[in-house]
């Protein structure tokens, strides 16, 4: 069974495959993996938490998923949040309700007895740092991420699992709310916690998230033997990496392939196949080093006319900041996530412009470089621009990649060079169906 392998849509399907982001996150990751969950029967979130925000738009309408995988919408798929995973239990279920309300059929969903808990304190101590920082915060969703991974690694955190040893939960809520107070009362000058009530409150959560709880490793072990195939789906992308990325403004999290891995509890060498997906141009949210980006009514044309109604945060509404595609960190991005096939998004919001620039190269201190550098290199980087003819036309409703205009072929042939991996997906329109799948020279 490990070694079947049939094509599908002009594409190998194998048993684990990872969609991952390229860049600075909100790249489209949402839309291929609902549209590769067409073929999967599993679905496993593996990092990251509620600081997510994957659009979906499928026949049932426009979803902003947030802790669901976007396989949810389909029947025959198993939805898995891995122990990877900064869990929110309250904004889990009201997310599970907010989709069966909208006659979305009731998921099937797994959560990891191991996975961790967003306490409330960690959203609090979120918004208080942030508050503490000032004008030199770091851009943050106030979801609690970075509190939630430091008390992970600081090893104060709270598996699922502790959820039903109510003795030894409500002694660790002793202990850890001891060292929380100290920094409530001297460093933020906040209301304290209370031990009972935030006992309380987990035996809610308890409640809520009890029907879901299972191994899941030792379900996705199961699930692979029996050639299953499953798809990981990663938040933000390589640039927010903790390791990686443009450090410090990063997520608190891996959003690398590899660490699906560990997210999932699977083995790495099962992960067959690398999906990253880049836009067709470029978009942060948060602070930080960006090369192509641009300002002023050029940005705001970009920003109205882009993604599936414009540019704004699926997490915090906030105005994303809009540059033209950079190659040197889809380069990088592609590279650290060993990418295996490209899925390039939004390519018909480009169809205004006479002229596309495209960055291919930066200038750091009077030298060109074709490389991603370290952050301090990063924030004296200049863009060095290439522009190309624009197509002048609506793209969306094209299946076929050589049916699209002479101009918008160059353009992802231009791009394909210049990042060296193969771009065999195009996806021209929000819905699942707007994609067109492509044979790339690159292509092993």
């Amino acid at each position: 069974m490990r070694g079947i392998r049939i094509k599908r849509f002009g594409m190998e399907v194998r048993m684990v495959k990872a969609v991952v982001g390229a860049n600075w996150g909100d790249e489209g990751k949402g839309k291929i993996t609902d549209m590769l969950a067409r073929e999967a029967d599993i679905i496993v979130r593996f990092q990251g938490g509620a600081n997510a925000g994957h659009t979906i738009v499928n026949d049932y309408g426009k979803f902003a998923l947030h802790t669901l995988p976007s396989g949810v919408f389909y029947g025959h798929t198993t939805s898995v949040i891995g122990n990877g995973v900064a869990l929110n239990i309250p904004v889990l279920i009201g997310e599970i309700k907010s989709i069966t309300d909208r006659d979305v059929p009731m998921p099937k969903i797994l959560v990891s007895d191991r996975a961790q808990i967003v306490m409330p304190y960690h959203i609090l101590f979120d918004q208080y740092e942030e508050e503490r920082l000032g004008g030199k915060s770091f851009g943050s969703t106030k979801s609690g991420i970075a509190p939630f991974y430091s008390d992970k690694y600081a090893k104060i955190g709270f598996q699922v699992c502790e959820l039903f040893d109510e003795k030894g939960l409500r002694e660790k809520l002793e202990r850890v709310v001891v060292t929380k107070n100290v920094l409530l009362e001297h460093l933020y000058h906040k209301p304290l916690l209370d031990v009972e009530e935030l006992f309380a409150t987990l035996m809610e959560y308890k409640e809520m998230i009890a029907p879901y709880v299972c191994d899941t490793a030792l379900f996705l072990e199961n699930a692979i033997a029996e050639g299953k195939t499953v798809l990981l789906e990663g938040q933000l992308g390589t640039l927010k990496d903790p390791d990686h990325g443009i450090y410090p403004m990063v997520t608190s999290s891996s959003t690398l392939a590899a660490y699906g891995a560990i997210g999932a509890g699977i083995p790495p060498y099962e992960i067959k196949q690398v999906v990253t997906v880049c836009k067709a141009y470029s978009s942060a949210v948060g602070a930080g080093a960006f090369v192509s980006e641009i300002f002023g009514e050029e940005a705001d044309e970009l920003r109205r006319r882009g993604g599936d109604g414009g540019e704004y945060g699926a997490t915090t509404g906030r105005p994303r900041r809009m540059g033209w595609f950079d190659c040197v960190a889809s380069k990088y991005g592609c590279r650290l996530q060993g990418t295996t096939d490209v899925a390039f998004t939004v390519l018909d919001v480009l169809g205004y412009l006479d002229e596309i620039p495209v960055c291919t190269a930066y200038e750091i201190d009077g030298e060109e470089t074709e490389e991603f550098p370290v952050t301090w290199k990063l924030e004296k980087a200049k863009p060095v621009l290439t522009t190309l003819p624009g197509w002048k036309c609506d793209i969306r409703g094209i299946r076929k990649y050589e049916d699209l205009p002479e101009n918008c072929r160059k353009y992802v042939e231009f791009v394909e060079q210049h990042i060296g991996y193969p771009i065999t997906m195009v996806s021209n329109g929000p819905g699942r169906d707007d994609i067109i799948y492509r044979q790339s020279p690159l292509k092993k």
